[in-house]
């Protein structure tokens, strides 16, 4: 069949090729850091919010050049605490996205928060491990290359490419996948809907936990 023929059935067709990028490596093992030990033992699961967090980057293809994102999940209600995009992968992206979950859950010493990720040089690093250790948080560390010992992030990374990245793409600049994180972000915890939490947002999820408890949230 003519090229030209395969051109135009597939734009009748509203067909497009899989264009293949180069891919990116957001993990880089640090042989000399200390590492932590695996609390989670690929058990992603707690019995009340702020118990477990499991913290990953990724990235997208602008036609800028590369934007890197670093989010921190709360497991116990599949909430975004935290997130940042940047256009390095530097430690200050993960910290950063750290910083904001803490400030938003108002996390305190003695709140027995675990904070999971895999063996990246960002997440074993003095800054981020000092940082964990200065609120009392508990470092874990997965394997070296393995996805199921940080399986949770990893399957959010996934929802969030699926999601929005390659349904919206492709993407002009950092400026524009910001913002469209920020309102993915903003839809994820308020309105999705979540199998795993019997088919509700994770904030109306987390409103139940607290409403049964007698309380109210601590998490700003």
């Amino acid at each position: 069949m003519a090229r030209c023929t395969v051109e135009r059935l597939m734009t009748e067709l509203g067909l497009e090729g899989v264009i293949r990028g180069r891919r990116r490596r957001t993990t880089v093992p640090e042989p000399s850091a200390p590492r932590p030990p695996d609390l989670v033992d690929r058990d992603f699961t707690a019995s009340r919010p702020d118990q477990l967090w499991v913290a990953d980057m990724t990235y997208v293809r602008t036609w800028t050049g590369w934007v890197y994102m670093a989010f921190v999940l709360e497991v116990f209600s599949r909430t975004i605490v935290g997130w940042q995009v940047a256009t390095h992968m530097r430690t200050e992206l993960p910290l950063d996205a750290l910083e904001m979950a803490l400030w938003r859950r108002r996390i305190k010493k003695g709140s027995g928060l675990i904070h999971h990720s895999d063996r990246g040089s960002q997440y074993v690093s003095i800054r981020y491990t000092d940082r964990l250790a200065g609120i009392g948080a508990a470092a874990s560390v997965g394997s070296v290359a393995d996805s199921y010992d940080n399986a949770m992030a990893e399957a959010l990374n996934g929802t969030f490419k699926a999601e929005l990245i390659e349904m919206q793409g492709p993407w002009r600049d950092f400026d524009q996948v910001e913002r469209a994180i920020f309102q993915w972000v903003t839809w994820y915890n308020e309105e999705r809907l979540h199998s795993a939490l019997d088919y509700v947002s994770p904030a109306e999820y987390e409103r139940d936990w607290w409403r049964q408890q007698g309380t109210t949230p601590q998490s700003a």
